[in-house]
């Protein structure tokens, strides 16, 4: 059985649903997925945004107008709690979008990634 990364699979699920674009801005807990996205060029394009709030508010006007499912990515810290409003826009309009939210191991949490922190209240609604 041939092994694969786990950004790559992601990506590959994801392309299989249907899915050819998705909405972020690049952050460094997201190198993995950075580099999956590059080498799935061809079958999935990276829109990249200037703010997190961007990527998840398009995500969510994606099913609103097209019907297809929108998806947004944001990294570990700052950059996922900036999705939280087109989460949210989402949620109260019923609209169905992924959100890929990076994280760091928690013992490195407050030493390389100073501003990564539990995501998981956060995103528990």
């Amino acid at each position: 059985m041939a092994k694969i990364k786990g950004a790559n699979a992601v990506l590959d699920v994801m392309y299989k649903w249907g899915i050819d674009h998705l909405y972020g801005f690049p952050g460094g807990s997201f190198d993995s997925t950075m580099n999956a996205i590059y080498e799935m060029q061809d079958k999935i394009k990276f829109i990249e945004v200037r703010h997190e709030e961007a990527a998840s508010l398009a995500a969510s006007a994606e099913y609103k107008l097209t019907g297809k499912l929108g998806v947004c990515m944001g990294s570990a810290g700052p950059g996922a709690v900036h999705l939280m409003n087109g989460l949210y826009d989402a949620k109260y309009d019923k609209t169905p979008m992924v959100a890929l939210v990076a994280n760091v191991p928690t013992p490195r949490q407050d030493i390389n990634f100073f501003q990564a922190f539990d995501e998981m209240p956060w995103f528990r609604d």
